[in-house]
């Protein structure tokens, strides 16, 4: 399997020796630390880009770490935040916590420390993700990961487009691994209708979802044909 993608922290903070050890301990861990100086360039680049963590200081340059975080809070995507100040700034803390920021760190700090809950927070919105997803319905076989929630299919990590007609498809079918619907179940369940005639479309669309989804389409091991009696998804694959 191909390496994970790394996760990418926003680090903003303008004492240079800090953020050369903070960058320096974070990168140790396997992460992707982008820095920025001052409060106007971090505001800029956490618009510009999706971040899986934001380490920000109070103090800056420009923008301040207050309004920073208070931006971050009204964008879609959620990312974690700590925050970290003077330990003589405990109004300013307190602060950024109900503006939204998980976690904050007084000065001077561990950088291991750090580097633990900048982990911590990483590993508790994946979970939380991950549940939300599984609320939704997601399914997790056979290195397909879908998400119905987003109407997205991933293979180990990269997306596949699919079509909306496609993507229902696999779906119906992966809910119920080894289970053989005919063509005219397919008819009525996914495309809502059932007409003597029309049994192409799920041929056309299965010959398609094969295209995108099996690593072989001419020997397909996940979308399979039951021949007299329709198609299933393989409860399992073949090692």
């Amino acid at each position: 399997m191909p390496n994970p993608v790394p996760k990418k922290v926003l680090l903003v903070e303008d004492d240079a020796p800090i953020a050369e050890l903070v960058q320096m301990h974070l990168r140790e861990e396997g992460l992707d630390v982008m820095h920025a100086a001052s409060g106007d360039l971090g505001a800029e680049l956490l618009a510009r880009s999706h971040w899986d963590a934001l380490v920000l200081d109070l103090m800056l340059p420009g923008v301040d770490g207050l309004e920073i975080c208070r931006r971050a809070r009204t964008m879609a995507r959620y990312t974690p935040i700590i925050m970290i100040s003077a330990r003589a700034s405990e109004v300013h803390r307190i602060l950024g916590l109900e503006l939204g920021a998980d976690d904050y760190l007084p000065k001077p700090f561990s950088m291991l420390e750090l580097a633990a809950r900048v982990k911590a927070l990483l590993r508790r919105t994946e979970a939380l993700a991950r549940d939300a997803r599984i609320e939704s319905g997601a399914l997790s076989l056979h290195g397909l990961e879908i998400d119905p929630l987003a109407r997205e299919l991933r293979r180990d990590g990269k997306l596949i487009e699919l079509t909306p007609r496609e993507f229902d498809l696999l779906y119906f079918l992966a809910r119920h691994p080894g289970q053989v619907f005919s063509r005219m179940d397919l008819l009525n369940k996914v495309w809502g209708y059932q007409h003597d005639g029309y049994e192409h479309t799920v041929n056309t669309h299965i010959n398609r979802l094969r295209l995108k989804v099996e690593q072989n389409p001419a020997l397909p091991q996940l979308v399979l044909t039951v021949w007299g009696r329709g198609y299933r998804f393989a409860a399992e694959v073949p090692a």
